[in-house]
Order: C-alpha cells, then structure tokens, then sequence
C-alpha cells in the first residue's frame, strides 16, 4: 500500500479542560499540510453527545465480521450488519452512525464522511490494507480510522508455506489432471524443499514466521530487508544479504514487503535476469511488487520455472489473463488471511479498537491523526515539515544490510527541556523514517508504537542556547547511528548519518549534511554531490539539468576548504531521466552522488 502524499492533522479548539478525546469538542481547527506549509482552517462539526443521554453509540457493519467481534460490539454499541449497500445507501444510512466496520469491498469515500454529517467518530478497517478509506477526508472530518494489522499474521504465512509446498510438487495440476481422467506420474515429477535456499524479500511480521516455518521444513533461508533490524534475523539463524544476492543465490523467492513507490514492480525484467534459472516464486504480499508481463516472459523463457500467486495487480484478474491461466502458475484469490482462527482474530482486534476509539482512548492501530491542544501545533507548525523531510532524507542516505536501530533527535533550543512540546515532531521524524518504505501509516498516535514494533529505538537530546526562547526552535538534527550511507558524505565525524535542518522564512532549510554546511530549501527533491572544489562545476551540472527539462529551485555549496572537497545541494523540481543521473556521475571532479526524493 503506497503512503499518502499528506498528512491532515485535526485537534481541538483550546478551552480549560482539555481531552484526548477525539470527540470531545463541537469546534476544531483543521490543519492541512499542503505545499506552502500546514494551514489553519476552521472546520465545524454537529456532534451527537450521545453520553448526556446514557444511549448506545451505533456501528455499522457493512460486510461479515467474525462473530466473537460481533458480540463484542454488542456489549457496548447497537450494531447494524448491513451488507451489499450501494454508495448511495451508505450515504444515507451514516448519518444514524457512530462507527462503520468494513473489510475491503466497501469504498468510505469523501462523500460518505460529508453525508455523515459529523457524527460518524471512527472507521474500522478488519484488516490491513486501508486503499478503499479516504484516510485524508477522514481527518478533515474529525473522524479517526483504524485497523487490525496483526491477527492474520499466522494465517498469511501458512498461506505462503502452502502455496511453496503445493507448488514444488505440482499439486494444483496433478489435481486437475487425476480429475480430468489422466494418470501422468512422469510429468508432475516436483522437486524437493530440503536444503533448498529460500530468499524472503520483506523481513516483517509474515516474512519472519515464514521464516521459522521454512527453516522447519529444513530449508536454508536468507532474506533481504534493508531497514530490518539483523539482529532479528540472527535470532532464528537467518542470513540478511542484499537484494542482488537474495534473487541471485535463492532456488525459491517468497515476497512479504508492501507496496511502495520503492517496491512497485521490483521483480521486473531486470530483476528476472539476474535470477538462477529455474526459480521459483510464492506472492501472498501484494500484487504490484510484481511486474506481471515481466514475470509472465521469465515463465515462457525457462528463468522461473514455476510461480504461485494469492494476489495481484488487478484483482480479480482479468479472466482471459495469460499468467493466470500459465500451465506452471498456482494461483488462489487472495486467500492471505482466509482462515476462520485469522478471521475471529482479525474482528476482536477491530471490534477492541473501534471500541477503544468510541470511548475517546488512543488507539495504538490509528492509521490517520488524533486531535491534540491546538497551541502545541500552533507553534509547532513551521517545524512539522522540516520534521518529516529530515526523517525522509535520512532514511534514504541509508544504505542498507544491517538495519536501523538507533536514531537520534536533536532539538537546538533557547527553552528549557521543560517548555518544549517534542511529541509532534518526534513522530512526524519517525513518519519520515517508516512511511517510505513500509505500508505503515505513522502518526502521533502510532509513532512510538510503530517504532517499538520495527526494533527501532529514537532518543531525543536538547540542546540549550542562549538567547531569546520567543522561538521554541533553532535547528533540528536527526542521526542515525550503525549504518553504512549511500552517500559517504553524510557520515559525521562521530560515525553517524546526520542531517541538520531549520525554519527559514517559514519553509524548511536543509542546513548540514555529515560535517557539511549547506543551506537548500526543502521543497521538489534533492541531489547531493561530493566534489573537487573547483570552477565550472554549477555550469556542467546546470547545462545537464537545463538539456533535461529539470528547472533548479535552490543550489548552494559547502566546502571544507577553498580547492579541497566541496558539497553541492541541488534542489530540482522533477526527477531526471537515469541518463541525467550517469552524466553527473560521469563528471571527472564528482567524487559521489546521490538523488533523494521529498
């Protein structure tokens, strides 16, 4: 699931008792981040206050949910179960409700938040993916949205085991042929799993249970997750190898990373030829990782020998689809998280969490923004994008194979370490750090949590000037330490990667890079280059750019010393064209560089 470009932030109007309550205000301010900055507007909302009544809260439920998170809701709400409601029908019927409960057929539109008339509180989501909710009109409207993203965690990967099992030994076209009449033994000859090298692309919550579940069936496994932290591999005899070497070395491949802009389409032609022929690939993550024309000329070609898929691209597929009906393709319709134990476990966590949420709690699986003290985002603000962008840049100076764990937040500060509110941009910096390459959505309410999950531990350090507090900011510093970088630049004198940024004029300023003083807007995206200081390097660069259509927004030049080292931060505006990119590298006085994406 690719992230959301924004991030709509909805917290109440300041009075004298304050609440976390996401409900427990008729006025807010509505904060959008949109380019420019985050922009107050106000927004208000009809509430029902349905406690000065002591009367039940309403859910509706538009598709099955598992009767133990039925009964659940029953305990506290007045539950609907009304199924196979056309847009229109949903429409109408929100405005009676508290919570509506969806899996992945009903779309919660724009239009359905506006029809509720504001009384609609909560969207529960039983499962993980979160494509058919409207996650920015939702907290325009105040409404939280949350989800169930771990129950079915055994269920997907059993799935994955048995797609890999019945696939080696030919089992779905054995079945088809036994009941067509045949008795074709010498032609369904499967090979076995026993010292097998398994490579598990995406080394999450299902990737690691595969994990142990292969390693049972005596299988060698390695896997590849750049941001993975390795010491969760080494804990179950794991080996955590790059991307080229796991598709490279692997006789099978099984997916379990999200989809990103990252990973759309990673297993694509050029992926394909650096495989062993003769691999063989299990997909129950999501189909998009998967470039299908790709795949379908590596089955013709004899580089994958076999596939077996629970999803894809389009589902369902188109019935003429010729990948579907490939005589060494296994295919199921996304069975992932189809069994009755994943089920129940997948409604008590939604029902647990739309629950929580109708009682005014945090809920650890929110996907969209709480409502927090309108003056902490009031000063806070201007700081919120650079936050996010210094997370962003971080996480892409990585560069990979042994995993983050560490990260440091440093806020440069005339205040003292008690009149400073850091909770916001402690979590819009661990947004920057997940949301590119996972399916997570990072939040205030999430962040720690999310980061706790993924072995990931952020500190925070203050650093006290002298001078006037009016400002609650001066800079703000992310580190993050036992990394290698893309860009050997950006590793400081202490071994970390550092980047440093402020507040300028009310838009977000990169200001260091490693030991590098630069000073560039945050806005478009970013190539950083590690020179030979010398003259004619802005024209060679600026003639590239200018041939490729790519309009310059912000340019400027740390050195250490004049005809030493020098580094150049470039802002563009697009993206250059990948023969753009070799031009610059093949500049003789360019030492190293890197294009980084905001």
């Amino acid at each position: 699931m690719a992230a959301i470009s924004s991030w709509n932030l909805v917290f109440t109007q300041p009075s004298k008792k304050r609440s976390l309550s996401p409900f427990a205000s008729k006025s807010q301010l509505c904060f959008t981040r949109r380019r420019g900055g985050v922009t107050p507007t106000r927004c208000t909302t009809s509430l029902t206050v349905l406690s000065l009544l002591d009367a039940k809260p309403t859910v509706l439920v538009t598709e099955t949910l598992g009767e133990a998170g039925l009964d659940l809701l029953k305990t506290f709400a007045n539950v609907d179960c009304s199924y196979n409601l056309s847009p229109e029908e949903l429409c109408t019927k929100i405005s009676l409700c508290d919570a509506l409960i969806v899996r992945s057929g009903t779309r919660v539109t724009r239009e359905v938040f506006e029809s509720s008339g504001g009384r609609l509180k909560v969207v529960g989501r039983a499962g993980v993916g979160i494509d058919n909710v409207d996650v920015s009109a939702a907290t325009e409207h105040g409404c939280l949205v949350v989800n169930a993203p771990t129950a079915n965690t055994i269920a997907a990967a059993e799935h994955a085991i048995a797609l890999l099992a019945s696939m080696a030994r030919n089992i779905a076209q054995a079945d088809a042929s036994v009941k067509a009449g045949k008795w074709q033994r010498n032609k369904y000859v499967g090979v076995s799993l026993v010292g097998k090298t398994l490579a598990i692309m995406g080394f999450g919550k299902v990737g690691s249970e595969v994990a142990r579940q292969a390693k049972g069936l005596g299988m060698h496994v390695i896997t590849h997750d750049p941001y993975a932290p390795a010491d969760c591999a080494r804990a179950i005899r794991v080996e955590m190898v790059s991307f080229d070497e796991a598709i490279s070395t692997a006789d099978f491949i099984s997916l379990h990373m999200p989809l990103t802009p990252a990973t759309s389409k990673i297993l694509n032609d050029d992926a394909f030829g650096k495989m062993k022929k003769g691999v063989r690939i299990v997909n129950v993550a999501r189909g998009g990782v998967i470039d299908e024309e790709a795949l379908l000329r590596a089955l013709d070609s004899g580089i994958v020998a076999q596939a077996a898929l629970d999803v894809f691209t389009e589902e369902p597929p188109p019935q003429d689809s010729k990948l579907v009906r490939h005589e060494n393709v296994t295919v199921t319709p996304h069975l992932g998280a189809s069994t009755t134990e994943a089920q129940e476990g997948v409604a008590i966590e939604i029902a647990d969490a739309v629950i929580g949420a109708l009682k005014g709690e945090l809920a650890a699986t929110a996907v969209n923004a709480p409502m927090v003290p309108a003056e902490v985002i009031l000063e806070l603000t201007p700081y919120v994008d650079l936050a996010e962008k210094l997370g962003r840049l971080a996480i892409q100076l990585v560069a990979g194979g042994s995993g983050i764990k560490s990260v440091k937040v440093g806020y440069t500060s005339a205040r003292g370490p008690d009149d400073l509110d850091t909770r916001l941009l402690r979590a819009m910096v661990t947004k920057g750090l997940i949301e590119p390459i996972s399916s997570i959505f990072v939040n205030l309410v999430n962040a720690d949590f999310t980061a706790k999950q993924r072995g990931l531990r952020i500190t925070e350090e203050r650093i006290v000037l002298d001078g006037s507090p009016e400002n609650p900011l001066e800079y703000i510093q992310v580190q993050i330490a036992n990394v290698e970088s893309k860009f050997a630049s950006a590793i400081s004198e202490s071994g970390e990667i550092r980047v440093e940024g402020k507040v300028k004029d009310g838009k977000p300023h990169l200001t260091k890079v490693g030991s590098f003083g630069v000073d560039v807007s945050l806005e478009g995206s970013l190539i950083l280059c590690r020179q030979i200081d010398q003259p004619g390097m802005i024209g060679k660069l600026g003639s590239i750019l200018g041939e490729e259509n790519v309009n310059v927004n912000y340019m400027s030049v740390g050195r250490t010393a004049r005809g030493k080292q020098a580094i150049m931060t470039i802002g563009v505006d697009a993206e250059p064209s990948k023969e753009a990119l070799m031009a610059i590298g093949d500049i003789p006085a360019i030492e190293e560089f890197v294009f980084l994406k905001l």
